[in-house]
């Protein structure tokens, strides 16, 4: 039989379907860190950016709630059918997701590819009117017009919460969604991978190997933040310095991001006053990151196993029951062996070039979010506007089948395909994204003793 320690996570009705999340990448270690307790909020709250609609929401959350209250009667048939039963197992996780959808949908602004008006808007079009900008014979051959802000009198204020309805009539509405996601998708992403890295420091600390706190979370931190979380720092400058009037001086952010590493641009407008400096001095942080990521662990096992501090350790960081001859370091009867660097350099290789296809991964958020928008967009516009355009007398009685047609193809293509996109989505940044940064998810499930499985063990062991 194995000598790990089995791991045993308790969990209710609510929790269960989040560990099963989590434990469909792997059981995690014994006394390792958990992602689930996380996941129950970043799950729902990743699926929603990518499936934000007040609608849909709405909709995907009076379907868990029936089957919350009807759960009793539920498990009373015992129902055989697979799907359904996948369905019902994860009623709280699609609760989750609805409820967190009519949240994003409310900063979106977006009902079944609606806006809805209910602080009024902040804009006032008579401004264009008076610069000339819109005229009747413009307006009469094209109803959606372009908003520009930098027009004295035309906008009084943000909307008090979510995007302002009067995007939903603009010409550059998809242009002004598509820069504000995909910044947002950018933030989101180095936050949640930030809070994965900040994670393991608990584990290190746990299993009492302060060292890797050194030499692993602070260089993976640092690499980690003064790339990316410069350039969260850049995207959030740039909101706060440049307005309406002064946006086209705006300079490119992915430009000044690019330049920061190939250590140029000084024929580049600066973003602010001693931006080069800065961004040499987090250039070699960075860098400076990798050889200590690389090869100090190595180097400390070794020269504690040739005699520092009287210790003998291994490169088994996991390990689960050390023998301890020193309070502050952990001793293991085996010794590093040969393999400890490359393993390392695999670490760390990974770690530095996954920093880069991670953040560009969570852009997913941003590419999912707009095509949910324009897939609810285009099925408006295909089937309930053809409707609302019959003026005849029978016009009322044709729209019972136009909405039963739109109901039935909002359920099948928006919520279950595109649901389930967003959940896969969703699923692969927190296996990939997330939970690589700490959690190891090489553990054993605790199984309660039972005679029935008896038989199965033994043959594996070859006692039968």
């Amino acid at each position: 039989l194995s000598d790990t320690p089995p791991t045993l996570l308790r969990t209710n009705k609510f929790t269960s379907g989040f560990q099963s999340i989590v434990e469909a990448y792997g059981v995690g270690d014994y006394r390792e860190v958990s992602p689930a307790p996380y996941t129950i909020i970043t799950f729902p709250f990743l699926f929603a950016v990518m499936f934000g609609d007040l609608g849909h929401g709405m909709v995907m959350s009076l379907f868990a709630l029936w089957m919350v209250l009807t759960e009793k009667n539920q498990k009373k048939k015992r129902c055989s059918n697979e799907i359904w039963m996948t369905f019902f197992n994860g009623r709280y996780i699609i609760l989750m997701m609805g409820l967190f959808s009519i949240y994003t949908g409310l900063i979106y602004n977006d009902c079944f590819s609606k806006s809805l008006n209910i602080f009024g808007s902040g804009w006032s079009i008579k401004a264009m009117f008076a610069n000339q900008q819109w005229t009747n014979k413009t307006l009469q051959a094209n109803a959606l017009l372009t908003l520009d802000p930098n027009v004295s009198g035309v906008f009084s204020g943000p909307y008090p919460f979510g995007i302002d309805p009067i995007w939903n009539m603009a010409v550059n509405r998809l242009s002004f969604l598509n820069s504000y996601k995909m910044k947002m998708s950018v933030i989101i992403g180095v936050v949640h991978m930030s809070f994965g890295v900040v994670l393991s420091v608990f584990n290190h600390l746990h299993f009492r190997q302060k060292f890797n706190v050194y030499l692993l979370f602070l260089p993976e931190l640092l690499f980690l933040l003064c790339l990316f979380g410069y350039l969260v720092l850049m995207i959030v400058y740039k909101w706060l310095a440049f307005g309406a009037r002064d946006s086209s001086r705006a300079p490119s952010i992915l430009i000044h991001f690019i330049n920061m590493f190939v250590m140029q641009g000084k024929d580049i407008a600066p973003l602010y006053p001693g931006q080069t400096g800065l961004q040499i001095f987090l250039v070699v942080v960075a860098l400076l990151s990798v050889p200590v990521l690389l090869l100090g662990k190595p180097f400390y096992l070794y020269w504690l196993y040739r005699g520092g501090k009287g210790l003998r350790v291994s490169e088994d960081d996991n390990s689960t029951a050390p023998s301890y001859e020193d309070d502050e370091e952990e001793g293991l009867d085996e010794t590093p062996s040969r393999e400890t660097l490359p393993k390392q350099a695999i670490h760390t290789i990974e770690y530095c070039l996954g920093c880069i296809s991670n953040t560009a991964s969570y852009l997913r958020l941003w590419a999912l979010s707009l095509a949910h928008a324009q897939l609810s967009e285009v099925l408006w516009a295909m089937v309930m506007r053809l409707g609302f355009r019959i003026t005849t007398k029978v016009g009322v009685v044709f729209l019972v089948p136009v909405f039963g047609l739109f109901a039935a193809l909002t359920v099948s293509i928006l919520l279950v395909m595109e649901g389930l996109s967003a959940f896969l989505h969703a699923l692969r940044l927190h296996w990939v994204e997330f939970q690589n940064k700490f959690y190891h998810g090489t553990g054993v499930k605790f199984v309660p003793f039972d005679f029935s499985l008896l038989p199965s063990v033994f043959e594996q062991d070859g006692l039968l």
